[in-house]
């Protein structure tokens, strides 16, 4: 892509034909030396076991952790989050200290909360209330370490609330916090209609991490029609210097989706 961009690899979405564990090894075989997941495990709270199984399986490669999910229910099943739905408010908070200590661990200092889908029977208002409690307490949690909480909107979710960038800077406006910053994913964007120049151009300073993916078909970068390189050249003019996820399906083998990517620049 020509100028030099901070890449990470979502290995919740690449690589995932190998074992949880291996595909770190997998991202720095490749030639990354970062990478993000969505939540890894199952359950908000896993074992200690399994928890140092994970932060063996990234520190051991040598790769650093740059982003990491807060516990989002059964994503596999349909689930978004459960930030904003007041029966799991303790299975949320209860996560929040796992997560810390991983990011810790590993460096990590981005925490994407995914908001939740609505709930039939449960007023909006109550789950945004909710959502706005919790964010709160993920915010404090997380400044300890120098961490940032993420908001993002996501696409093909017609119950996910947020769906514009707009949409997720209300919240964060209205939750008054400073360490609450937007998740700009350009693909979601440019699926739901918003225009990520509009986006860059207004609220690169309010962006906390970038992942892209090409649209149609949410495959690597060169297989869709966005304009990925503008998109994030456009960025860098404006200022951001974060990492850029890539959080995309590959179209074939993970290992052969990155040759949009010149190896020389994947590090």
């Amino acid at each position: 892509m020509g100028r030099r961009f901070r890449y990470d690899v979502n290995l919740s979405i690449l690589f995932t034909e190998l074992d949880l564990l291996r595909r770190a090894g997998a991202a720095k075989a490749a030639g990354f030396g970062a990478v993000e997941f969505w939540w890894p495990f199952g359950v908000a709270v896993p074992s200690e076991s399994e928890v140092d199984a994970f932060v063996r399986s990234v520190r051991d490669e040598g790769v650093r952790l740059v982003g990491l999910n807060f516990f989002a229910g059964d994503m596999p099943g349909g689930e978004r989050g459960v930030l904003s739905n007041p029966a799991r408010v303790t299975e949320f908070r209860d996560n929040i200290a796992v997560a810390v200590e991983i990011a810790e661990q590993l460096g990590c200092r981005a925490f994407n909360a995914l908001y939740g889908l609505r709930i039939d029977g449960v007023a909006a208002a109550e789950q945004d209330e909710v959502a706005a409690e919790n964010l709160a307490i993920a915010a404090k949690a997380v400044s300890r370490i120098g961490g940032v909480v993420l908001l993002e909107p996501l696409s093909a979710a017609p119950a996910y609330p947020l769906k514009t960038a707009a949409d997720a800077l209300a919240v964060i406006e209205k939750s008054g916090t400073g360490n609450i910053a937007l998740l700009a994913d350009l693909y979601h964007l440019a699926v739901n209609g918003d225009d990520p120049d509009d986006v860059i151009a207004r609220h690169t300073a309010r962006i906390g991490h970038v992942q892209i993916a090409d649209h149609p078909g949410r495959n690597e970068p060169g297989t869709g029609g966005l304009d990925l390189q503008g998109y994030l050249n456009r960025l860098a003019d404006n200022g951001y210097d974060g990492w850029i996820g890539l959080e995309y399906k590959p179209s074939g083998a993970s290992a052969d989706s990155f040759d949009w990517l010149p190896r020389g620049e994947r590090s």
